[in-house]
């Protein structure tokens, strides 16, 4: 009666284009702010916004991934209970 969610996993293709998506943007905007027209005060500026925004981004999805991991377990453990309930009760006992 107990059904296992199926685990979902990504496959090495979808894992490689997400890296190399990354790489393309990281390179890309680097160039950009070394071939940026403007002082280097300007430009270490814009490259420490951009490092910081990338851990940003890192923590939030570890955060939005730890918070649906919960909520998954949560269901896992209401859904025993439910379980045990169901097994333990007899429907012709006498009430």
């Amino acid at each position: 009666m107990s059904e296992s969610p199926v685990k979902q996993q990504s496959t090495a293709a979808f894992y490689g284009q997400a890296v190399a998506s990354f790489a393309v943007a990281m390179t890309a905007t680097a160039i950009g702010i070394v071939r940026l027209d403007a002082d280097a005060w300007v430009r270490s500026f814009l490259a420490i916004a951009v490092l910081y925004l990338v851990t940003s981004a890192f923590t939030l999805a570890k955060v939005i991934r730890d918070r649906q991991e919960m909520g998954q377990i949560v269901s896992r453990v209401d859904q025993a209970r439910v379980e045990k309930l169901l097994a333990a009760h007899d429907p012709f006992e006498k009430l």
